[in-house]
């Protein structure tokens, strides 16, 4: 067993990650850190689904291992509380906001100047560096900066120019690519006992995202309801069903978005009626009521990102269609994304051009683009879907 078991796909990174960590053990112990391949500030980069925060807590876990002969045991105390996030010198920072406030950044950044209370290193994973502003990116700018000897920052993002560039500038990059999806179904394998078959589909399915393929190798009703989003595309015939077709996406976003944060809203609330001595009151005072006001906004921010989650998340399973359509379209001997979609996606291939296919996956793209500066959704959603349309007059091929 070793930290890096789960880490799919990525030997170049991990090499580097592994050696690192094991400069990081020598500079502890009072070596030189010149030459050695470590340093304060990492950014972890590469496509969603490809690993980063998998390999960025691999690399927090190397760093407060305590085997003796090998960095990244896995079986160490070291090593399984930080993989479990419960090391008390890790320190994961997450947001269920659209983006950090600089407000979330101070305290994070004060905490970062203490020194390691049990193991050589603080470490800071900062799991959606790329949803810093460019005012909140200059507060943990200095931190960067200035760092404390034994103080490592650990940055996931997307891809670099997801961050200024004065942070970039100041981290070592480690890029990850997507895995190939039998490397995603032998983890699912080994680590979750699916079945290989079962593994595989939901591997392809999920264009090699481990999360999301474990969801839908462990859940029938995700993969119905993501064969339900794919087959959107046949049952449009013009501008009324799209529209119909945009409101019951919008409608099935908002419903997995309130069941994935209603039970945890509930429980929010009553623990801070509690704590405030208001458990049980019908009238509050005003000074609860603020505090009542605030956490509610809060959770209404929670909500609507785990509402664009979810139409996002459709709108990547729309783009593999239309990419097994225009595998089709061109005769491209690779394998398809969609295998039990196999029929559907001939019938659209032979409805359309291939042209029309590219100018398709452009409008779910410019959708995706959309949500992401704040359009509302059915808006975004009821254009794309119009596009998405049959166009009179195609020639079938």
């Amino acid at each position: 067993m070793s930290v890096w078991d789960d880490v799919v796909g990525q030997r170049e990174a991990v090499q580097t990650l592994r050696t690192a960590a094991e400069a990081a053990r020598g500079i502890a112990a009072g070596g030189d850190s010149r030459g050695t391949g470590m340093t304060h500030a990492w950014l972890v980069t590469g496509p969603p689904g490809s690993g980063r925060s998998v390999a960025a807590r691999a690399f927090a876990a190397a760093l407060a291992c305590t085997d003796p002969l090998e960095v990244g045991c896995g079986h160490c105390h070291g090593c399984t509380t930080t993989l479990a996030g419960t090391h008390a010198d890790l320190q994961v920072i997450a947001t269920e906001r659209v983006s950090f406030r600089i407000e979330d950044m101070r305290p994070i950044v004060s905490d970062a100047q203490q020194a390691p209370s049990q193991g050589r290193w603080r470490v800071m994973l900062m799991e959606d560096a790329d949803r810093m502003v460019e005012r909140t990116s200059n507060v943990l700018l200095k931190a960067i900066e200035e760092p404390p000897p034994r103080t490592v920052w650990l940055l996931c993002a997307p891809s670099p120019q997801d961050l200024i560039a004065t942070i970039r500038s100041r981290c070592r990059a480690v890029s990850l690519r997507v895995p190939a999806a039998e490397d995603v179904a032998e983890l699912l394998v080994r680590r979750d006992r699916i079945d290989p078959r079962i593994a595989l589909m939901a591997a392809r399915a999920a264009q090699s995202h481990v999360g999301v393929a474990r969801r839908l190798a462990t859940d029938p009703q995700a993969r119905e309801r993501r064969r339900a989003i794919l087959t959107v595309p046949s049952r449009i015939r013009g501008v009324g069903d799209a529209v119909l077709a945009a409101a019951d996406l919008v409608e099935l976003a908002q419903a997995e978005g309130k069941a994935a944060t209603e039970e945890r809203d509930a429980a929010e609330r009553a623990e801070l009626l509690r704590t405030l001595g208001a458990e049980g009151e019908t009238r509050l005072p005003p000074a609860v009521r603020s505090q009542v006001k605030r956490l509610e906004d809060n959770q209404k921010s929670r909500a609507t990102r785990a509402q664009r989650d979810v139409l996002d998340r459709a709108m990547v399973d729309l783009l593999s269609l239309y990419r097994d359509v225009l595998v089709v379209q061109l005769g491209a001997e690779v394998p398809l994304v969609n295998t039990d979609l196999d029929a559907e996606v001939r019938a659209l291939a032979g409805d359309s051009t291939a042209e029309q296919t590219v100018q398709r996956m452009d409008a779910v793209g410019t959708a995706r683009t959309r949500l992401g500066a704040n359009v509302a959704p059915l808006l975004a959603v009821e254009a794309m879907m119009v596009e998405l349309r049959p166009q009179a007059g195609t020639a079938r091929l």
